[in-house]
């Protein structure tokens, strides 16, 4: 669980982001030289009509494909959470982090069950990628 503050009667933008950057900077930090991972990872995640793909690589290079529509919709919980952020936050995340990370809905209509797969997915993939496998750095030229 995460908790923040932040300036939510403005807006919630900088605090998703904020949470994105230190997120992205803990993973960062935590994967020291990256010695050892798998570095790769990629799968479909479903979520009763919502079917997200994920593929990521821990590169060093940030990079972010998101493909997502999600239409007008109300906020979600509380505090409330703008849906349309969700794509703001994985730019954060994936900028800080130094990974390159892809995200395309192919199903989906529910808001919830569409970013709810997406974080999943995501999760599910960086579980994958940070597996040691080895003791080399994944990479022909020595470092990421």
């Amino acid at each position: 669980m995460v908790k923040a503050t932040g300036d939510l009667e403005v807006d919630s933008h900088h605090t998703v982001e904020d949470v994105g950057i230190a997120l992205g900077e803990a993973l960062r930090e935590a994967l020291g030289d990256k010695a050892g991972i798998r570095r790769f990872a990629s799968g479909a995640y479903p979520l009763d009509e919502a079917l997200i793909e994920v593929a990521l690589d821990l590169s060093g290079r940030p990079f972010v494909v998101y493909d997502v529509e999600i239409g007008e919709v109300l906020p979600l919980g509380t505090p409330p959470f703008d849906p349309q952020m969700a794509e703001h936050f994985w730019q954060s995340f994936a900028t800080s982090a130094g990974i390159t990370l892809h995200v395309r809905m192919r199903e989906g209509r529910n808001t919830h069950h569409i970013l709810e797969a997406t974080a999943k997915g995501v999760a599910r993939c960086l579980r994958d990628a940070v597996r040691v496998e080895g003791v080399d750095v994944p990479s022909t030229k020595g470092t990421l």
